[in-house]
């Protein structure tokens, strides 16, 4: 059976304090109080922000033996097709591979957007931007239905991507609930059920969601099953308003030791 790690996406959050921080606690000190906490996070700064070597090595020095990262994939890369964008990923190459060399690198995310649509151009694209990141190891999540077919996954699954699986709300359009396992590693994604916000909301009220105990426990058994295929499986909250991706990652932790 593989590990299943749970764990948060992102850890820099003000209004984790006195759930999660203790209010007198600076910022700079998230990260490691964190790492006491959680086995695992998803750095999504990235994605805002280029990351850069000297930032990534040091985040790594400063978590304990065995703690993974997962890394967000530049906005600049996708969905961005443009002359820059082998520049902008030898960049973000550079930077996580100081990550990649501490061995707490779990995977690259790279996250596309509803509207990156299932047309002939973005697919060539797709693959020129796998293939320049190659040398780590990669994670697709597709935001929209148009990805879901026999040929996207054999695809990903032949080059060694992994495919990420996400609960979110079932709203028409978005990728159907599935458990398929690319590679050695799974990765699992909660976005939280918040159908009302999800297409008019932002970064925060989009994913403002408190899973209950009910909608949880299923995917206890779920995951177990997933450990059964991969060596490992990667689980991150991205619920983050309001502290609800701390609650809701120690719950789901304790249902799955259980």
């Amino acid at each position: 059976m593989g590990r299943i790690l749970v764990g948060t996406s992102g850890y820099s959050y003000d209004d984790w304090r006195g759930l999660l921080y203790p209010d007198s606690l600076g910022k700079e000190d998230f990260l490691e109080y964190y790492a006491l906490r959680f086995p695992f996070v998803e750095l999504n700064f990235s994605y805002y922000a280029m990351p850069n070597a000297r930032s990534l090595s040091n985040m790594a020095s400063r978590t304990p033996p065995g703690f993974l990262f997962t890394i967000k994939a530049h906005k600049s890369l996708p969905p961005a097709i443009g002359p820059d964008w082998p520049k902008d990923a030898a960049a973000f190459s550079d930077a996580v591979s100081a990550l990649a060399s501490s061995g707490k690198l779990a995977g690259i995310l790279v996250q596309l957007p509803f509207r990156f649509h299932y047309t002939n151009e973005n697919r060539i694209y797709l693959g020129k931007l796998l293939e320049r990141l190659k040398a780590f190891p990669l994670f697709v999540e597709f935001r929209n239905d148009e990805w879901q077919g026999e040929r996207t996954r054999d695809a990903l699954c032949k080059g060694g991507v992994g495919l990420v699986l996400v609960d979110k709300p079932d709203l028409a359009g978005l990728p159907p609930d599935m458990e398929a396992v690319c590679g050695k590693h799974a990765y699992i994604r909660f976005h939280g059920r918040n159908e009302d916000a999800w297409w008019s909301g932002d970064n925060v009220t989009r994913y403002d969601y408190p899973y209950t105990s009910g909608e949880l426990e299923p995917w206890a058994g779920r995951l177990k099953r997933l450990s059964g295929k991969a060596e490992l499986v990667l689980v991150a909250f991205n619920n983050h308003s309001k502290g609800r991706a701390v609650t809701n990652a120690e719950s789901l932790t304790a249902m799955i030791v259980q």
